[in-house]
Protein backbone atom coordinates (compact mmCIF):
# COMPACT_ATOMS: atom_id res chain seq x y z
CA UNK A 1 0.00 0.00 0.00
CA UNK A 2 2.67 2.47 0.68
CA UNK A 3 6.13 2.27 -0.95
CA UNK A 4 8.62 3.54 2.49
CA UNK A 5 8.58 1.49 5.48
CA UNK A 6 7.92 3.63 8.75
CA UNK A 7 9.60 2.22 11.97
CA UNK A 8 7.60 2.53 15.47
CA UNK A 9 9.39 5.81 16.47
CA UNK A 10 9.11 7.07 13.14
CA UNK A 11 5.60 6.97 13.39
CA UNK A 12 5.63 8.27 16.82
CA UNK A 13 7.72 11.55 15.51
CA UNK A 14 4.88 11.90 12.88
CA UNK A 15 2.38 11.66 15.77
CA UNK A 16 4.37 13.83 17.55
CA UNK A 17 4.87 16.62 14.88
CA UNK A 18 1.10 16.22 14.20
CA UNK A 19 -0.27 16.49 17.54
CA UNK A 20 1.92 19.72 18.62
CA UNK A 21 -0.48 21.91 17.70
CA UNK A 22 -3.56 21.19 19.42
CA UNK A 23 -1.27 18.93 22.79
CA UNK A 24 1.14 21.65 23.65
CA UNK A 25 1.94 19.56 26.93
CA UNK A 26 4.78 17.05 25.38
CA UNK A 27 4.67 14.90 28.00
CA UNK A 28 1.00 14.27 27.96
CA UNK A 29 1.28 14.16 23.56
CA UNK A 30 3.56 11.34 23.77
CA UNK A 31 1.42 9.96 26.40
CA UNK A 32 -1.60 9.80 23.81
CA UNK A 33 0.98 8.60 20.99
CA UNK A 34 2.36 6.02 23.07
CA UNK A 35 -0.96 4.77 24.59
CA UNK A 36 -2.58 4.54 20.91
CA UNK A 37 0.60 2.74 19.87
CA UNK A 38 0.31 -0.12 22.38
CA UNK A 39 -3.07 -0.82 22.24
CA UNK A 40 -2.71 -1.12 18.76
CA UNK A 41 0.20 -3.57 19.10
CA UNK A 42 -1.08 -5.34 21.79
CA UNK A 43 2.28 -4.35 23.99
CA UNK A 44 3.23 -2.95 27.50
CA UNK A 45 5.22 -0.05 27.17
CA UNK A 46 8.71 -2.59 27.91
CA UNK A 47 7.88 -4.00 25.00
CA UNK A 48 7.06 -0.32 22.56
CA UNK A 49 10.85 0.98 24.03
CA UNK A 50 11.95 -2.21 22.98
CA UNK A 51 10.71 -2.28 19.49
CA UNK A 52 11.29 1.06 18.32
CA UNK A 53 13.19 -0.23 15.25
CA UNK A 54 10.22 -2.12 14.14
CA UNK A 55 8.34 -1.47 10.82
CA UNK A 56 4.94 -0.76 11.27
CA UNK A 57 2.86 -2.89 8.78
CA UNK A 58 0.83 -0.93 6.21
CA UNK A 59 -2.60 -1.78 8.03
CA UNK A 60 -1.62 -0.20 11.55
CA UNK A 61 0.37 2.67 10.00
CA UNK A 62 -2.90 3.63 8.44
CA UNK A 63 -4.81 3.01 11.46
CA UNK A 64 -2.41 4.35 13.53
CA UNK A 65 -2.55 8.04 11.10
CA UNK A 66 -6.83 7.85 11.25
CA UNK A 67 -6.66 7.65 15.23
CA UNK A 68 -4.15 10.59 15.05
CA UNK A 69 -6.23 13.02 13.28
CA UNK A 70 -9.34 11.82 15.06
CA UNK A 71 -7.51 13.03 18.65
CA UNK A 72 -6.40 16.23 16.14
CA UNK A 73 -10.50 16.96 15.43
CA UNK A 74 -11.04 16.66 19.53
CA UNK A 75 -11.57 12.76 19.95
CA UNK A 76 -10.25 11.33 23.57
CA UNK A 77 -7.30 8.94 22.65
CA UNK A 78 -9.64 5.82 23.75
CA UNK A 79 -12.55 6.75 20.94
CA UNK A 80 -9.57 7.01 18.58
CA UNK A 81 -8.27 3.84 19.70
CA UNK A 82 -11.55 2.14 20.22
CA UNK A 83 -11.24 0.76 23.53
CA UNK A 84 -10.03 1.76 26.87
CA UNK A 85 -8.00 -0.31 29.31
CA UNK A 86 -9.91 -1.40 32.72
CA UNK A 87 -9.24 -3.27 35.53
CA UNK A 88 -6.88 -5.46 33.65
CA UNK A 89 -9.12 -5.84 30.49
CA UNK A 90 -9.64 -3.77 27.19
CA UNK A 91 -12.73 -2.69 26.82
CA UNK A 92 -14.48 -2.13 23.51
CA UNK A 93 -15.87 1.92 23.57
CA UNK A 94 -16.88 4.45 21.59
CA UNK A 95 -19.30 7.42 21.67
CA UNK A 96 -22.02 5.23 22.74
CA UNK A 97 -20.70 5.10 25.80
CA UNK A 98 -18.87 6.47 28.72
CA UNK A 99 -14.88 6.10 29.14
CA UNK A 100 -14.12 3.75 31.94
CA UNK A 101 -11.80 5.55 34.07
CA UNK A 102 -9.52 4.55 37.18
CA UNK A 103 -11.67 5.76 40.01
CA UNK A 104 -14.46 3.05 38.79
CA UNK A 105 -11.70 0.72 39.00
CA UNK A 106 -11.53 1.29 42.47
CA UNK A 107 -15.00 1.01 43.08
CA UNK A 108 -14.77 -2.42 41.29
CA UNK A 109 -11.94 -3.08 43.80
CA UNK A 110 -14.18 -2.54 47.13
CA UNK A 111 -16.43 -4.84 46.00
CA UNK A 112 -14.30 -7.59 45.58
CA UNK A 113 -12.51 -6.87 48.11
CA UNK A 114 -15.56 -6.92 50.44
CA UNK A 115 -16.35 -10.41 48.46
CA UNK A 116 -13.32 -12.22 48.45
CA UNK A 117 -14.18 -15.78 48.06
CA UNK A 118 -16.21 -17.30 44.68
CA UNK A 119 -19.61 -17.76 46.91
CA UNK A 120 -22.41 -17.12 44.64
CA UNK A 121 -24.14 -13.82 44.70
CA UNK A 122 -26.34 -11.78 42.78
CA UNK A 123 -25.36 -8.69 41.51
CA UNK A 124 -27.03 -5.88 39.43
CA UNK A 125 -24.75 -3.10 38.02
CA UNK A 126 -27.04 0.01 37.31
CA UNK A 127 -25.71 2.14 34.28
CA UNK A 128 -23.65 -0.51 33.14
CA UNK A 129 -23.00 1.70 29.64
CA UNK A 130 -19.65 -0.23 28.12
CA UNK A 131 -20.06 -3.16 31.12
CA UNK A 132 -16.86 -2.61 32.17
CA UNK A 133 -18.24 -2.81 36.06
CA UNK A 134 -20.63 -5.95 35.44
CA UNK A 135 -17.84 -7.43 32.92
CA UNK A 136 -15.07 -7.03 35.32
CA UNK A 137 -17.06 -8.61 38.61
CA UNK A 138 -18.40 -11.42 36.52
CA UNK A 139 -14.52 -12.32 34.89
CA UNK A 140 -13.31 -12.40 38.46
CA UNK A 141 -16.14 -13.99 40.62
CA UNK A 142 -17.48 -16.43 38.22
CA UNK A 143 -20.18 -18.08 39.94
CA UNK A 144 -21.63 -14.62 40.32
CA UNK A 145 -24.85 -14.23 38.78
CA UNK A 146 -24.50 -10.40 37.57
CA UNK A 147 -26.86 -8.67 35.52
CA UNK A 148 -25.87 -5.31 34.03
CA UNK A 149 -29.04 -2.74 33.05
CA UNK A 150 -29.10 0.23 31.41
CA UNK A 151 -31.56 2.96 30.00
CA UNK A 152 -29.74 3.17 26.24
CA UNK A 153 -29.93 0.66 23.61
CA UNK A 154 -26.96 1.47 21.99
CA UNK A 155 -24.91 1.09 25.45
CA UNK A 156 -26.05 -2.07 25.77
CA UNK A 157 -25.11 -3.16 22.29
CA UNK A 158 -21.40 -2.29 23.21
CA UNK A 159 -21.73 -4.29 26.71
CA UNK A 160 -22.99 -7.50 24.46
CA UNK A 161 -19.75 -7.27 22.89
CA UNK A 162 -17.38 -6.97 25.85
CA UNK A 163 -19.59 -9.17 27.95
CA UNK A 164 -19.20 -11.91 25.15
CA UNK A 165 -15.37 -11.30 24.97
CA UNK A 166 -14.88 -11.78 28.89
CA UNK A 167 -17.59 -12.70 30.82
CA UNK A 168 -20.64 -14.15 28.41
CA UNK A 169 -22.69 -15.27 31.02
CA UNK A 170 -23.77 -11.61 32.42
CA UNK A 171 -27.74 -10.80 31.63
CA UNK A 172 -27.83 -6.89 30.20
CA UNK A 173 -31.33 -5.46 30.84
CA UNK A 174 -32.56 -2.45 29.51
CA UNK A 175 -33.90 -0.41 32.52
CA UNK A 176 -34.54 2.62 33.61
CA UNK A 177 -32.54 2.31 36.72
CA UNK A 178 -35.16 -0.19 38.87
CA UNK A 179 -38.10 0.11 36.48
CA UNK A 180 -37.24 -2.99 34.08
CA UNK A 181 -35.64 -5.22 37.00
CA UNK A 182 -37.16 -7.90 39.17
CA UNK A 183 -35.68 -10.00 41.76
CA UNK A 184 -33.75 -8.87 44.96
CA UNK A 185 -29.78 -8.41 45.01
CA UNK A 186 -27.06 -9.36 47.30
CA UNK A 187 -25.06 -6.57 45.70
CA UNK A 188 -25.97 -3.81 43.88
CA UNK A 189 -23.60 -1.33 42.42
CA UNK A 190 -24.02 1.69 40.53
CA UNK A 191 -21.84 4.46 38.86
CA UNK A 192 -24.89 6.79 37.15
CA UNK A 193 -24.67 10.16 35.61
CA UNK A 194 -23.81 12.46 38.67
CA UNK A 195 -22.55 15.92 36.87
CA UNK A 196 -24.62 19.29 37.01
CA UNK A 197 -24.56 21.08 33.91
CA UNK A 198 -23.51 24.19 36.11
CA UNK A 199 -20.33 21.96 35.92
CA UNK A 200 -19.69 21.95 32.22
CA UNK A 201 -17.00 24.76 32.17
CA UNK A 202 -15.26 22.62 34.39
CA UNK A 203 -14.77 19.72 32.40
CA UNK A 204 -12.69 17.98 29.50
CA UNK A 205 -13.02 19.41 25.98
CA UNK A 206 -13.40 16.26 24.63
CA UNK A 207 -15.92 14.98 27.56
CA UNK A 208 -18.42 17.69 27.02
CA UNK A 209 -18.19 16.97 22.83
CA UNK A 210 -17.54 13.53 22.68
CA UNK A 211 -18.88 11.77 25.71
CA UNK A 212 -22.45 11.02 25.91
CA UNK A 213 -24.71 13.69 28.25
CA UNK A 214 -27.38 10.93 28.95
CA UNK A 215 -24.17 9.26 31.04
CA UNK A 216 -23.01 12.27 32.33
CA UNK A 217 -25.37 14.64 33.64
CA UNK A 218 -28.21 15.00 36.02
CA UNK A 219 -30.72 17.38 37.37
CA UNK A 220 -30.63 18.75 41.01
CA UNK A 221 -27.14 19.40 41.37
CA UNK A 222 -26.17 15.90 40.03
CA UNK A 223 -27.82 14.16 43.05
CA UNK A 224 -31.72 13.47 40.96
CA UNK A 225 -30.81 9.73 39.99
CA UNK A 226 -29.43 8.61 43.58
CA UNK A 227 -32.33 10.21 45.39
CA UNK A 228 -34.58 8.00 42.76
CA UNK A 229 -32.38 5.02 43.45
CA UNK A 230 -32.61 5.84 47.52
CA UNK A 231 -36.53 5.52 47.23
CA UNK A 232 -36.31 1.85 45.79
CA UNK A 233 -33.19 0.33 47.13
CA UNK A 234 -34.34 -1.32 49.77
CA UNK A 235 -37.07 -3.51 47.67
CA UNK A 236 -34.29 -4.99 45.58
CA UNK A 237 -31.24 -4.94 48.30
CA UNK A 238 -31.62 -8.59 50.01
CA UNK A 239 -31.14 -8.01 53.77
CA UNK A 240 -27.61 -8.11 54.77
CA UNK A 241 -26.59 -7.00 51.16
CA UNK A 242 -24.48 -3.91 50.20
CA UNK A 243 -24.75 -1.13 48.09
CA UNK A 244 -22.07 0.83 46.02
CA UNK A 245 -22.34 3.98 44.31
CA UNK A 246 -19.60 6.29 42.75
CA UNK A 247 -20.11 9.70 43.66
CA UNK A 248 -18.88 13.06 42.72
CA UNK A 249 -16.46 14.70 44.71
CA UNK A 250 -18.86 17.42 46.24
CA UNK A 251 -21.37 15.18 47.14
CA UNK A 252 -20.25 13.04 49.89
CA UNK A 253 -22.08 14.43 52.60
CA UNK A 254 -25.19 14.98 51.41
CA UNK A 255 -25.28 11.49 49.91
CA UNK A 256 -24.31 10.14 53.24
CA UNK A 257 -27.17 12.61 54.48
CA UNK A 258 -29.70 10.68 52.07
CA UNK A 259 -28.87 7.32 52.36
CA UNK A 260 -28.48 7.39 56.15
CA UNK A 261 -32.10 8.28 56.29
CA UNK A 262 -33.38 4.02 54.73
CA UNK A 263 -34.03 1.91 57.75
CA UNK A 264 -31.12 -0.17 59.28
CA UNK A 265 -28.44 0.72 56.72
CA UNK A 266 -24.96 1.52 57.64
CA UNK A 267 -23.46 4.11 55.15
CA UNK A 268 -19.76 4.73 54.78
CA UNK A 269 -18.28 7.16 52.48
CA UNK A 270 -14.91 6.34 51.16
CA UNK A 271 -11.88 8.36 49.24
CA UNK A 272 -10.61 7.34 46.21
CA UNK A 273 -6.75 7.46 45.36
CA UNK A 274 -6.68 11.39 45.19
CA UNK A 275 -8.34 11.89 48.61
CA UNK A 276 -11.46 12.99 47.32
CA UNK A 277 -15.05 11.59 48.37
CA UNK A 278 -15.64 9.51 45.50
CA UNK A 279 -17.73 5.87 47.07
CA UNK A 280 -20.27 5.18 49.05
CA UNK A 281 -21.06 1.68 50.24
CA UNK A 282 -24.80 1.45 52.08
CA UNK A 283 -25.11 -2.19 53.76
CA UNK A 284 -28.40 -3.37 54.41
CA UNK A 285 -28.82 -5.09 57.98
CA UNK A 286 -29.55 -8.17 58.78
Amino acid sequence: MFDEQWTIQAVREWGDWQLEPYIHDIDERMAQIDYLLTGMMDWNYAQLENNLNTVLEDEKRLRFMVAVRAIKGGQPVQYALGHAAFYGREFQVDRRVLIPRQETEELVEWVLADHPTNTKQHVLDIGTGSGAIAVSLSAERTSWEVVGADISEDALAVAKENAQLYAPSVQLLQSDLFTGVTGSFDIIVANPPYISRDEQSLMDESVVMFEPDIALYADDDGLALYKKMATDLLTFLKPGGAAYFEIGYQQGKKLVDLFSKLPHVIVTLRQDLSGHDRMIKVLREM
